[in-house]
């Protein structure tokens, strides 16, 4: 192949432009309209390297289309018929510490959200960024800064990281824009990070050099989610992102973002969930924790019940951190639990409130699509640059395939991403029976030699 040619160029012209090959073919245009450039990476194409730094950059971002689930396994796929390499060229790529990964991501986040917002409804849709974590479980020990987090979801400690992730949607497309890896220091201070001293030691460390991206990522590994997610909405509000509302549940419900939200220039509000715990808000009542408010507004018969939802409800102005809000509770059933949710936004019906902030489950969508469909933390390389890498990477093919799926009609992502998979199927066939003209070919030498 010619060194100076795209990847994505030569794939799209493999495959014939039929109903069978529509998926794989928006995926290349999409690609390939997306204009990437070496300058882009940041690093110079080593000599012994069979590609370039571009290109072995977009056979990664489209080995889950071609059944590749890692760089292991791209020997035996179809892909490495057409581009002869070895997957030693992808791991070191990967492990690259100066590689801007969080550009990249950007980079291509804000050409999909531009073509996006050149359609006329979205123009008068909801914009809302939502903030929230998942948890990245591990099997090695011998991962750089890999330790045990708490998981939520299965109420014990488990090994792996805790993604921090900032996405942008309008309901309709949800895009990925930032993330950050974090850990956890741990309650015993003996077995910091959950390890014995000697699982500590033997992880993989490397020296890098201060100033390296890799070692920027490393330590916001270290830092607080709260301040974290506060930095990362700052970053996309001067990559020129606007938003309507951030979401957040209850773990990011604090006075920290409710006074960075209230600060901004732009016209953002925050809404969030609340614990129904000790903090006191300022009310007509007086300073009082959530649960006696909502015994004030029950004996003043201010709960409603609403047959469109199936729920009671009913809402207050108050104060919190100076700052005034509007604080709704509502409720499932008569013996159900309350559950209240903040807007900094006091002009919010319930109503609206509540659909605005049901918005906030599309991130948890995003996230069991691309731990299902894309392998999002499945990555067992041992150099945190790689981890950093591969979710970068898991991100850039969900807004692909998040962009395409609004503009292509599909009714899901993974029907989507199963008809891309479907139609990739014709090179592996193609494979086959290139190998049996060469095993043909072969043959037929053999024969004439010993003739």
């Amino acid at each position: 192949m010619v060194k100076n040619k795209h990847i994505i160029s030569g794939i799209n012209g493999f495959f014939h432009k039929n109903d069978c090959n529509k998926a794989i073919n928006s995926i290349m245009t999409t690609i390939r309209h997306l204009n990437l450039r070496s300058s882009y990476i940041g690093i110079e194409k080593r000599p012994n390297c069979k590609l370039t730094c571009l290109q072995v950059l977009e056979l990664l971002l489209i080995f889950p289309f071609f059944m590749v689930k890692n760089s292991f396994q791209y020997h035996h796929s179809g892909l490495s018929k057409l581009f002869s390499c070895q997957k030693d060229m992808f791991y070191r790529f990967m492990e690259q510490d100066n590689i801007d990964w969080r550009r990249l991501v950007y980079m291509l986040s804000l050409r999909l959200l531009n073509r996006i917002s050149s359609i006329k409804d979205s123009k008068t849709s909801l914009q809302c960024l939502i903030v929230d974590d998942t948890d990245l479980p591990k099997t090695g020990f011998k991962m750089e800064m890999i330790g045990r987090i708490y998981s939520h979801v299965l109420h014990k400690s488990i090994l792996g990281f805790k993604g921090l992730f900032l996405c942008h949607t309008d309901g309709k497309t949800q895009t990925m824009l930032d993330f950050s890896l974090h850990g956890e220091g741990g309650k015993n201070p003996e077995k910091k990070q959950g390890l014995t001293e000697k699982q500590r030691k033997a992880r993989f460390s490397k020296e890098r050099d201060e100033d390296s991206i890799a070692n920027t990522r490393i330590k916001e590994y270290r830092q607080s989610k709260i301040d974290r997610s506060i930095e990362m909405v700052k970053e996309a509000i001067r990559k020129g992102i606007r938003f309507d509302y951030l979401l957040v549940d209850s773990w990011f419900t604090c006075t920290d973002l409710l006074n960075f939200i209230c600060s901004r220039h732009i016209k953002c509000h925050l809404i969030g969930m609340m614990k129904m715990g000790k903090t006191r808000y300022k009310t007509k009542f007086g300073n009082l924790k959530a649960f006696d408010i909502i015994d004030r507004l029950k004996k003043g018969k201010s709960v409603k019940y609403s047959r469109k939802l199936n729920c009671h409800y009913t809402y207050i102005d108050a104060e919190y951190s100076n700052r005034r809000i509007r604080i709704f509770f509502c409720k499932r059933g008569r013996k159900g639990a309350w559950n209240a949710f903040l807007s900094t936004n006091t002009q919010l019906d319930f109503f609206e409130a509540y659909r605005i902030y049901s918005m906030r489950w599309a991130i948890e969508v995003c996230f069991s699509e691309m731990k299902g469909l894309l392998g999002l933390g499945k990555c067992q390389c041992r150099n945190f640059s790689s981890q950093i890498a591969s979710v970068s990477l898991t991100m850039m093919q969900y807004n692909i395939l998040s962009f395409i799926k609004r503009f292509e009609a599909y009714e899901t992502i993974g029907g989507l991403f199963n008809q891309t998979v479907n139609g990739t199927m014709e090179l592996s066939v193609t494979e086959r029976i290139w190998d049996l003209i060469l095993q043909t070919c072969f043959r037929q030498t053999k024969r004439k030699s010993s003739e």
